[in-house]
């Protein structure tokens, strides 16, 4: 199946594409020749930005970029990675994330690169919601009941 590049595909885009349930966002795109390392595979460094830009795709398509009429201030916390095995240059990729447990003023967001259909990385991230003086701000309810209705979300 072809995808188009970095635009947002869905649940029906992710399972014709071999992504299992319950990935449900996801975003295709093609490792390219500045993203290889000296053994010539994606460099560790590369994961962090690919999901950096799956997660502003995510928080834009989820509508957390417009709580409150403003761009409410989220931040990475933690992130962790597991490389199961190589991407290289010119495999096209799909990045897949979603949210899957709710603190109170935290989430996190589990992340997966797939080619051709094959699981080779996985990673998550506890994101915090700060206000503007930079403490820590409560999720609000609609954004709470957003993770769960749509990525499964559980509080924790």
């Amino acid at each position: 199946m072809t995808v188009p590049y970095l635009t947002t595909l869905h649940a029906d885009d992710l399972r014709a594409a071999g992504i299992p349930e319950p990935w449900s966002f996801g975003m295709a795109d093609k490792v390219r020749f500045g993203e290889i390392d000296a053994l010539q595979h994606v460099n560790n460094a590369v994961y962090l930005k690919w999901f950096e830009n799956l997660r502003i795709l995510y928080f834009d398509d989820r509508e957390i970029w417009h709580i409150d009429g403003k761009r409410p201030k989220v931040v990475l916390r933690n992130i962790g990675l597991d490389y199961r095995s190589e991407v290289k240059l010119t495999d096209r990729y799909i990045l897949t994330g979603r949210t899957t447990k709710l603190g109170t003023s935290s989430f996190t967001m589990e992340y997966a690169v797939w080619v051709e259909g094959r699981l080779t990385t996985t990673s998550h991230a506890v994101m915090v919601m700060l206000n503007e003086d930079n403490t820590k701000r409560a999720l609000p309810d609609h954004i709470r009941q957003m993770f769960i209705d749509r990525d499964g979300a559980v509080a924790g």
